[in-house]
């Protein structure tokens, strides 16, 4: 038996859509979203800069009305299984907030099991951010030999530390800059699944 830790990024990689850009298509607010999400993913803004504008176009929003679009997002579910059944194995590690995917995590039962940013509520909107997830201090946490997977720009670090590391592009071309230090890159949920279950 191996000892990797497997630690997923979230959008495109547990899920089947990008988060933000997909529930702000159901709020009206699709463009502004989508042209943000994409400059960051080609690294043209750094992430902390971009995701505080995201919350920014989302802070009028109920919180729990935004935690119900992401609830129903389309999830890999092959790969939610391999999470599910290694689940003592397996992170999340997602810039997302945790007032806003805490239903979605539920559903994959990794409440114990996720490095998220952090907002402050009050009558159910968004004050402020108070802390947004920094990739790299979670992997300074790592002791054993982990394996890393995401297709983001946000992501890059994370793989490369990773003793295997795995730009994933079943959803959305993998950013150069993971492309560029992955060890591996895989184009179907399918594949990767198989890949995964080889290191356990």
């Amino acid at each position: 038996m191996s000892r990797y830790i497997f630690l997923f990024d979230m959008d495109s990689t547990v899920t089947r859509q990008e988060i933000l850009p997909t529930i702000s298509k159901k709020l009206g607010m699709f463009e502004r979203m989508s042209s943000l999400t994409e400059s960051t993913m080609r690294g043209e803004i750094p992430f902390k800069q971009s995701f505080l504008q995201r919350v920014e176009l989302l802070k009028d929003i109920p919180v729990d009305e935004v935690s119900r679009l992401i609830e129903k997002i389309e999830l890999n579910e092959l790969l939610v299984d391999f999470i599910q059944r290694y689940q003592n194995r397996c992170y999340i590690v997602t810039g997302n907030l945790d007032v806003w995917i805490d239903r979605l995590v539920k559903k994959i039962g990794m409440e114990s099991n996720i490095f998220c940013s952090k907002a402050l509520v009050q009558e159910n909107y968004i004050q402020d951010v108070f802390s947004i997830v920094d990739k790299n201090a979670v992997i300074s946490q790592m002791v054993l030999p982990f394996v890393a997977v995401g297709d983001g720009n946000n992501d890059a670090e994370m793989i490369e530390a990773a003793d295997i590391g795995i730009g994933y592009g079943g959803v959305r071309d993998i950013a150069p800059a993971v492309l560029s230090c992955a060890s591996h890159a895989v184009y179907q949920e399918k594949r990767l699944v198989e890949f995964l279950e080889r290191l356990v």
